[in-house]
């Protein structure tokens, strides 16, 4: 069996369940509209971010209550409207090997799309009164959006510091992650403190997600060789910056110089993926990431066994050892 079916195994029925619901929670009476929402549902990925929802919501209560399945569309509905609307800023036609929306049916109606997502998340929440977990789920779109705009800031100087590439990393990927998990933790009515250290668990978690994702432009696990996509796109992340701060001026002139201005010519990309690897600039990286899977795993020490606790436990292993 695939982790992510054993991840999901004590939580098969919710994510049977969530299915339907969020189809309902998408649902028009535009026919163009409803056409492309079901045309959304048909092409979902892994499902990572209801997982976390219910397996929050399992772990501290033992069952999943209909304000759970609530926060997993509102979040489900949110980043759906952000794919949307990424994919229109990066005039991108493929998402998960499926034509997006805009190569389908254009600009315009994608962005419209986008809004429609967005509102019928916010009336979900409206309507039922869902104010603490919108406030959640709001929080993290805002930051996803602050994170995008550091990285473009930054990118064009390649400036950037460890401290400023955590920062991006936080409010770019882990901040949904942590919604996600507070999100789960406050649908079944855990107390402020533990929603909080719910948040931090996903917030760490999200922080190992990305890194996992860095590594995989400089390593040979994902497709049998490195793909140096990254660099290609003058993405500043943390072997590169770890390389950087850690070299000779030559060196770091050397990097930055085909960084800016060779970053399409594969075998100078090669030599930078070369130059990371000796410099060690993958262990630490490695040796980062593994600090956040320990420190996460630490924060749901203490809560009573289940087989959702087990699950959760296997979900912050598969972040870092997944080969995709």
């Amino acid at each position: 069996m695939k982790t992510v079916e054993v991840i999901k195994e004590p939580i098969s029925m919710e994510m049977r369940l969530f299915e339907s619901k969020f189809k309902q929670s998408m649902s028009s009476s535009v026919p163009l509209l409803d056409r492309i929402t079901h045309y959304i549902i048909r092409r979902k990925g892994k499902q990572m971010r209801p997982m976390f929802v219910f397996l929050s919501a399992k772990v501290l209560s033992g069952e999943v209550s209909e304000r759970s399945y609530r926060a997993a569309s509102l979040i489900e509905l949110l980043h759906t409207a952000t794919l949307v609307h990424d994919d229109v800023v990066d005039d991108s036609n493929m998402r998960r090997g499926f034509f997006s929306i805009n190569a389908l049916w254009k600009n315009k109606i994608a962005v419209l799309v986008g809004d429609y997502l967005l509102s019928k998340g916010l009336l979900l929440s409206v309507d039922n009164e869902d104010f603490d977990l919108l406030k959640i789920v709001s929080t993290a779109v805002k930051e996803m959006s602050e994170g995008e705009l550091l990285q473009i800031e930054k990118a064009r100087k390649l400036d950037i510091t460890e401290e400023v590439y955590f920062d991006i990393i936080r409010q770019k990927t882990a901040t949904l992650i942590a919604a996600c998990t507070a999100a789960g933790a406050k649908s079944v009515g855990a107390d402020n403190d533990m929603v909080k250290r719910f948040h931090r668990f996903g917030e760490l978690l999200g922080m190992a997600f990305q890194m996992k994702d860095d590594l995989f432009d400089y390593t040979d696990a994902k497709i049998g060789k490195p793909t140096g996509i990254d660099i290609k796109e003058q993405k500043m992340t943390l072997p590169l910056i770890y390389t950087l701060n850690n070299c000779e001026k030559k060196q770091r002139k050397w990097l930055i110089n085909s960084v800016k201005k060779h970053n399409t010519d594969k075998r100078r990309v090669r030599e930078v993926i070369e130059f990371v690897n000796k410099s060690g600039g993958i262990q630490y990286t490695i040796d980062k990431m593994k600090a956040y899977q320990t420190e996460a795993l630490k924060l749901i020490e203490g809560i009573e066994d289940s087989p959702a606790k087990q699950s959760l436990i296997t979900l912050v292993n598969y972040v870092i050892d997944r080969k995709l």
